[in-house]
């Protein structure tokens, strides 16, 4: 080995007559001047407790596994750097950077419009308390009132069929099947899982694929082909006491529904009298390049009949 090539050794840590002291090897001394091993404290293993070079290689390995543990630990907790008025600074996760580009391309180039409607939802309130009435432990009880508003998203879709689109290019693609999407709130963004050709199950159903599925999404254990794909999403924030919002469409969908808390108001009845009346706005924000103001007017017509008459959702 030449000069050049030699590696630089490090000063004993141990005073000349502390090292004579110590039995070793002249090849252990000279790894553990190497290494920074302080001879003194390292275990020999050889004849009479002569120190091997094996044991300073094993001391040296013992002391640097730590720090470097503690290293890599550091690098990956590294904290962005801090601007002066800022609080904290903290890094996007996988995936939020993927919800971040998707409003992007849903904002940019996607032409949005709203319509907004108020339900009366006496009557969507009176059947989820008969069917509360059945028991807690029946199937039925368990329905929500966001379930009678998936049934009935869907069905209009069906009743409406145009709306059940997305654009692409130089045309639209109308879906054969209404393929309902869920916005569900985890820990680290949103996931809108699927519940796939959603026209063929019933309200109890929809109830109770719609849990299965947001359980499983809250707790990460959800396949990847559950939560893509879907012809229109149903965002509701009513139960975090959000009375209207705008939703932003996931693309390439066509719509997304926008759900907010059933609300009691003053209301005058068909006696005019003033009453205590329940009432429940959902905006639908519209890709126009598909659904002009006049269709979204239509499927919102029947979605409003659909949950003002929640029998027709049980049948």
């Amino acid at each position: 080995m030449s000069p050049a090539q030699e590696r630089p050794t490090r000063p004993p840590l141990q005073k000349p007559e502390e090292e004579a002291r110590v039995k070793a090897s002249p090849v252990a001394r000279r790894v553990a001047a190497e290494l920074g091993v302080d001879l003194a404290v390292v275990k020999g293993t050889g004849p009479e407790g002569r120190v091997t070079e094996t044991d300073v290689r094993a001391a040296a390995k013992s002391v640097a596994a730590p720090k470097a543990f503690g290293a890599d630990r550091g690098a990956a907790k590294t904290v962005p750097s801090i601007k002066p008025g800022e609080g904290a600074r903290i890094q996007l996760s996988g995936m939020r950077k993927g919800i971040a580009e998707r409003l992007v391309q849903s904002l940019g180039p996607i032409p949005h419009f709203y319509l907004t409607i108020e339900i009366d939802a006496g009557p969507l309130m009176k059947a989820r308390e008969e069917l509360k009435s059945a028991g807690e432990g029946a199937d039925a009880a368990k329905i929500t009132v966001n379930d009678f508003v998936l049934k009935a998203a869907v069905q209009a879709a069906v009743k409406v069929p145009r709306v059940n689109a997305s654009f692409d290019g130089d045309a639209f693609v109308q879906y054969a099947d209404v393929d309902l999407g869920i916005a569900v709130a985890i820990e680290d963004g949103l996931l809108t899982p699927v519940i796939r050709a959603a026209q063929n199950k019933s309200l109890r159903e929809i109830s109770e694929q719609v849990k299965d599925l947001a359980h499983r999404a809250r707790n990460k254990r959800m396949k990847p082909e559950e939560f893509q794909g879907g012809s229109f999403t149903v965002s509701n924030l009513g139960g975090m006491g959000i009375d209207s919002f705008s939703a932003v469409i996931n693309p390439p969908q066509g719509f997304i529904l926008a759900v907010g808390k059933v609300t009691k108001v003053p209301v005058i009845d068909d006696c005019d009298q003033i009453v205590v009346g329940h009432r429940m706005s959902i905006t639908m924000s519209c890709d126009h390049r598909v659904i002009d103001g006049a269709l979204g007017a239509e499927y919102l017509k029947e979605l409003r009949h659909l949950l003002e008459n929640p029998a027709l959702l049980l049948v």
